[in-house]
This record gives structure tokens, sequence and C-alpha cells, in this order.
């Protein structure tokens, strides 16, 4: 597969990576075979570039990266986060003191099985430690040969800057795609001005734009969409189905299917993105890894753009919580 680079540190990874969240956490029971199977086969067609963290599971996620990479570390890009506090295996806030920081890093290392963690982001902004002190911080990890690379996820322009202007972040993870496109007004000319890749997590947005959408009720308990998701719920379900149904036709059009377009709109917006799909199957892997080499018309992504404009996705990407206010911009 074709690599792009993230950022202007060096960090070269595949045009597509995989995000392993929901192989143990998210969407409902896990099966470790399916997912070692699905990771092997990652592995076997250069989609190398693995995404996880602490809190999938909690842990379990990078324990099975961990037991799928041994003996041949070298041959796959790890990036995982830290950014919470846990009590009992359960999130009950932010943490990002710089003393935190060092205890995660060093647990994900252990279970991960490495003495190395290619890319580290601070999974969510922590309003109550100042971003200089986590870029310090996870300065010191690079400078310690623990981490090569630091990343954001869902940080706002101001949090990116001032980050940036301790050390270098070489990518921010937030969510992007045709479903939603809010970060195109602010985020990404910050992002490319100072030199940032783009990591879009949710780029088919969990699973809406791969043509096989359900409503938030047909998902099985421990399913998070069943109720986190306001999008696929009552009648936003009718009126994003609408739209789902659009990117079906011009898929038709491409002669590729709804997910590849979905992806190779993502991937024509600039060699400085690397969506990472997840899935916890083969076959979807290879769909998905296959519109890496799609030819798509200019004509189509420019009707695409025109009927997913931002904005035109009906209802909100989370529930109110008091979680979600990590989202926010706020240090």
């Amino acid at each position: 597969m074709r690599t792009r680079r993230l950022g202007t540190q060096g960090l070269e990874v595949p045009a597509l990576g995989l995000g392993c969240m929901g192989m143990s956490y998210a969407y409902g029971p896990s099966d470790d075979a399916e997912s070692v199977r699905v990771l092997e086969r990652a592995l076997a067609l250069g989609c190398n570039f693995f995404d996880t963290a602490e809190v999938y599971g909690p842990f379990e996620n990078e324990r099975l990266l961990g037991r799928v990479l041994k003996g041949r570390r070298d041959k796959a890009i790890i990036a995982t986060k830290f950014g919470f506090r846990l009590e009992n295996g359960t999130v009950t806030g932010a943490n990002s003191r710089p003393s935190h920081i060092r205890e995660v890093v060093d647990a994900s290392l252990a279970r991960l099985g490495t003495d190395y963690i290619d890319l580290l982001y601070q999974h969510r902004v922590d309003p109550d430690v100042p971003i200089e002190d986590v870029a310090g911080a996870v300065g010191d990890l690079v400078k310690a040969g623990k981490v090569r690379y630091f990343g954001l996820s869902e940080a706002g322009e101001r949090t990116i800057r001032r980050a940036h202007a301790v050390h270098p972040v070489s990518a921010l993870q937030s969510e992007y795609s045709l479903w939603h496109r809010d970060i195109e007004v602010a985020i990404l000319p910050c992002l490319r001005e100072l030199g940032v890749g783009l990591v879009p997590f949710a780029p088919l947005g969990r699973g809406f734009l791969t043509g096989t959408a359900r409503r938030a009720e047909a998902f099985p308990e421990g399913d998070s969409r069943r109720t986190s998701d306001p999008r696929v719920q009552g009648e936003n379900f009718d009126a994003n189905m609408r739209l789902a149904n659009t990117l079906a036709v011009y898929a038709g059009k491409a002669r590729v299917t709804p997910a590849q377009l979905a992806l190779a709109w993502l991937l024509r917006r600039g060699d400085d993105i690397v969506p990472i799909p997840g899935t916890r199957r083969i076959s979807r892997l290879e769909e998905n890894l296959g519109a890496a080499d799609a030819h798509v018309e200019r004509e189509i992504l420019e009707a695409l753009d025109a009927q997913f404009a931002a904005g035109t996705t009906t209802g909100p990407r989370y529930k109110e919580s008091a979680m979600m206010a990590l989202l926010a911009d706020r240090t």
C-alpha cells in the first residue's frame, strides 16, 4: 500500500490505517479469534498502522494487539492514547497530569509488549491541565525513547497551537467524513499551516456510510450506537438515510461500494490525511483497503461535496453528557 507522511517530523504510515477500538470496546461482545485474523490479514495487506487506546476494553485492546505483534513489533506502527481517569474499569473523568501520563505509557508499553510507542495521543483535552504541561511530558517521553511522535485527539485550534509551540504535534485525530465536516472551517487550515497530519476516526460514520445503517434500537445491548448516537435515532435516522441513499447512488456510478467511495473522498482531500476505518471482519477490511486504489471521477467527488455539505447531517454527534464537555477547546 502507498504511504503518506503525518506531520513534518517524519512519521510515515500507510494511506489507510486500522481502527482497533471495536474489536474490544463499544460495539457489543468481542471475538478475539476473529479480531486476530483481521489483524493478521491487515499486516499481510500492508495496513500496519494500528490505532488503540488504554480505555478500549479497558486495556484489552492493547493486550490483543500485543499478542498479535509478539516477535514482529518492527512490522507495525502503533498509535495509542492517554488522558482519562479510570476507576474500576470505568472512565470517571479526564487526567492528563504529567505523572499520570508517565504511568499510563509504562502500562501501555507492558500490555503492547514493546519498549516504544510510535504515536502517542492525548485522547481528550484535560481542562484542568495546561496543554503546555502535557506537551512537555510527552516531549520528555520522546527524549527517553518511549515515544516517537506526539498527537492530539479532538483538540481545538488554540490547543493545537499551544501544544505545538512546546513539542511538535505530528497528528490530530478527529472525526471527519462526509458525515461530519466541521473541522474544515478552522482546524484543517491550522493543521496545514503548522504541518500537522490528520487521522480521521469514524470515517464511515460509524457504519452509516457503508450502506448497512440500522436504527438505534436495532443495535444489540452493549453497542454504544444504541444509546449514544442521536444521528441514528428517530427522525434523525430517516433524514440521514436519505443522505446514505444518495451516497449509494454515486457509488454505483463510480463502480465502487459506498464505503469505498466515502474513503476515496477523504483520501482525495489531501495527502496529509490518513483515515482509520475500524472493522471486525476480514471482508470489510479488504473492502475498505480497496478505496486506496479506487479511481473516482472528479465530477462525482464534486457532487458529493455539494450533497454532503457541512451541516447537512441531522442530529448531534453525541448525547449531552459530562464527558462530552471534554470535546470543547477549553485550554
